[in-house]
């Protein structure tokens, strides 16, 4: 599973772990050719090598953005390409380790004058947190329960 590290001077949760994504344009004819162009744009990956397996439920953020995570399949191996504007870096997380369970802790901290609990399933130096750990943990759960 491929994963980016957003760059520091993004002005929206900048230095985070998150999917390949972005906002869905006007050209776009739906959330899955949103999907695959942001793919494309920010980590190389032609929309041609993957196979679209379906969508996941929007996800709301805390920072009031609603993510439709696009489930895809690569089709062959690629060199990811950070877009150096919007990604810092891109590395891949074995499947296996986002989806066991196990894997995620929950954790706290103080927003807004409140105390926010979310999903964490760190990965070597990475701390996947957040709504990317949110939804990888609802993907395990799907899959657990079947």
């Amino acid at each position: 599973m491929y994963l980016t590290k957003r760059s520091s001077a993004l002005k929206h949760h900048p230095g985070q772990i998150a999917f390949p994504g972005g906002k869905q344009d006007e050209s776009d004819a739906d959330i899955t050719a949103a999907a695959l162009r942001e793919a494309h744009e920010e980590i190389g990956l032609a929309p041609e090598n993957v196979e679209v397996l379906g969508l996941m439920p929007a996800h709301e953020t805390v920072t009031g953005f609603w993510v439709t995570p696009v489930i895809a399949l690569v089709r062959e191996p690629f060199t990811p390409v950070p877009e150096l504007g919007e990604v810092e870096e891109v590395f891949d997380v074995p499947l296996e380790h986002v989806l066991t369970p196990a894997n995620f802790t929950v954790q706290s901290r103080r927003w807004r004058g409140s105390r926010r609990h979310y999903y964490t399933v760190p990965f070597g130096p990475y701390y996947i947190w957040g709504a990317t750990a949110r939804i990888l943990r609802s993907m395990a759960d799907a899959l657990e329960s079947r």
